[in-house]
């Protein structure tokens, strides 16, 4: 897998274009060693990874990724794997964990940067996302507990992968993990609770 070399945007014919082959066809094209078959994918997928990508920088509070960059971040971090994509929705799932993985990384370096200094998280570079250090902390929290959580129930671990950090609906995660959307909803409740036990009950400065 290599990163697209494409324009941030897509035209429409080049959508057009992309949208008249078949994904697995495509996916096929790039495992043979045709890069230009990632670009194509990369352009199919560009719309829903760039709003995924706004959506975790306002949740996250990551004051030093813009959509583009994190977009090309969790790119560059799964052509960096060499991992054999199996379909749509395996490709959905790797997107969702490697955004999780860049995410993670980014806060590390936040608050390794502000220990570094011996002081706070200056406001002022986070205010434009509504940001905090405790937002920062809490999210590292979060990963923990879902490494923890993966370890006793997988699916529960990936419904809230998908959901939280890949930014997909019940019916998206339900597609991907190829079960039911009652079945997605009853797994997020029970990981949802789980989570918020393990972190605690003190305030929190994230929303599950």
């Amino acid at each position: 897998m290599t990163c697209p070399t494409i324009a941030a945007t897509a035209s429409p014919d080049a959508r057009e274009d992309v949208e008249g082959e078949s994904f697995a066809q495509l996916l096929a094209a790039a495992d043979a060693g045709q890069p230009e078959a990632w670009d194509r994918i990369y352009a199919l997928l560009y719309a829903d990874l760039h709003r995924i990508a706004r959506s975790q920088i306002r949740r996250q509070a990551s004051p030093r990724l813009s959509p583009t960059s994190l977009i090309s971040e969790t790119w560059l971090k799964l052509s960096g794997a060499h991992l054999k994509v199996d379909g749509r929705r395996h490709l959905t799932s790797l997107i969702a964990r490697a955004m999780r993985f860049v995410l993670i990384d980014q806060a590390r370096r936040a608050l390794t940067d502000a220990h570094r200094e011996g002081e706070p998280l200056p406001l002022q570079e986070m205010a434009s996302e509504g940001g905090t250090q405790a937002q920062l902390e809490q999210l590292l929290s979060l990963d923990q507990a879902l490494t923890v959580l993966a370890g006793i129930d997988r699916r529960l671990a990936r419904v809230v992968e998908l959901r939280y950090f890949g930014g997909l609906s019940e019916r998206e995660v339900a597609e991907v993990l190829e079960v039911t959307e009652r079945t997605v909803s009853r797994d997020w409740r029970k990981a949802r609770a789980w989570l918020l036990a393990r972190l605690g009950e003190e305030p929190r400065a994230i929303t599950l």
